[in-house]
């Protein structure tokens, strides 16, 4: 048995690979049983995958069921929700660039990006460090780690970091009204320019981390080393600003990963390399130890997603963390 299965109090895969998930299945015995039977474009004929790609919209968005106008516009609400089902295609059913929805999804996302390198909208007219690295990370998934606009999102990021070396929301960071409610903020026409003096948050550094794990280069960054020894420091500790702010935030799950939590801070920091014997990366894989159940699987607390196999992929994503970090 391979050293990261041994790590665990139950072997996990036998549970995983006998999934009727036809996706579920494919990744277990691609990535851990060096099973090769399928092509991964055979995932994308399958259904389920048809069937969000028929939903596409000709400019290669999805449209956000509800929303109201007061807060973003359909575009912006559009572009959250095309946020939302390419971590579906990308992490589920392994789209690529080579897919022309994903594609078409990337002109779309891509057209929200400003001169300085941010991808603006979801947070009206301020900045969003956060969702302009997911977006990021999905895209360099799919194929554009090269393109140009990723650099150029890189290079903001870069230049938009409090001084401690983290990252966090920029209108949370000004005084003032704005700082309390991000949705206060949504329809100004001001854009707030970040604080620097400020701490970092621990929820918003999580997720930009995700984009330099991605990234084959940018994951060896001295600073991105350096916010993932900040993000390890804050594991069960309550956030610096009121998004997400409850210690239990660290302990509830989704997938494809959304925001900060320990599983998707672990995801990062092994493909940053950190090793197994950090203290706090030690702490954190011990946590899943813990909690593993008797049929090799975990039963967690979630908090997104109507897929009711979302246990077997928060499990395949926790083989994905040890393996790395065993290996």
């Amino acid at each position: 048995m391979d050293d990261w299965r041994r790590r665990l109090r139950f072997d996990p895969l036998p549970a995983l690979v006998s999934s009727t998930n036809k996706a579920m299945a494919y990744f277990v015995r691609h990535d851990f049983l060096d099973q090769w039977e399928e092509s991964r474009e055979y995932l994308w004929e399958l259904p389920s995958a048809r069937k969000m790609i028929e939903r596409q919209q000709k400019d290669g968005s999805w449209k956000y069921p509800g929303g109201k106008p007061s807060i973003r516009s359909r575009e912006n609400y559009n572009q959250l929700e095309t946020y939302r089902v390419l971590g579906e295609l990308i992490e589920k059913y392994g789209f690529t660039s080579g897919h022309p929805s994903i594609g078409k999804a990337a002109d779309f996302m891509f057209g929200f990006q400003t001169d300085d390198g941010d991808l603006r909208g979801i947070y009206g007219n301020q900045f969003s460090p956060n969702y302009t690295a997911a977006i990021m990370e999905l895209l360099i998934k799919a194929g554009y780690e090269s393109d140009s606009r990723i650099e150029k999102g890189f290079q903001w990021l870069l230049s938009v970091r409090q001084e401690d070396g983290g990252w966090a929301i920029p209108v949370r960071t000004v005084g003032g009204r704005e700082s309390r409610c991000i949705s206060q903020a949504l329809n100004s026409p001001i854009t707030f320019q970040p604080d620097r003096s400020k701490p970092f948050s621990h929820c918003i550094t999580g997720v930009i981390l995700r984009a330099f794990a991605a990234h084959p280069r940018y994951r060896e960054k001295e600073e991105a080393k350096n916010a993932g020894r900040l993000l390890k420091s804050r594991f069960f500790k309550a956030d610096k600003y009121p998004d997400r702010k409850a210690v239990s935030f660290w302990t509830g799950f989704s997938y494809p990963f959304w925001f900060t939590d320990l599983l998707s801070a672990l995801d990062s920091l092994s493909l940053l390399g950190f090793p197994n014997e950090d203290e706090e990366v030690r702490i954190g894989l011990q946590w899943f130890i813990d909690r593993q159940q008797d049929d090799g699987l975990w039963n967690l607390h979630l908090l997104r997603g109507k897929d009711k196999e979302l246990p077997l992929w928060i499990g395949l994503a926790i083989c994905r963390v040890f393996r790395r970090f065993h290996t």
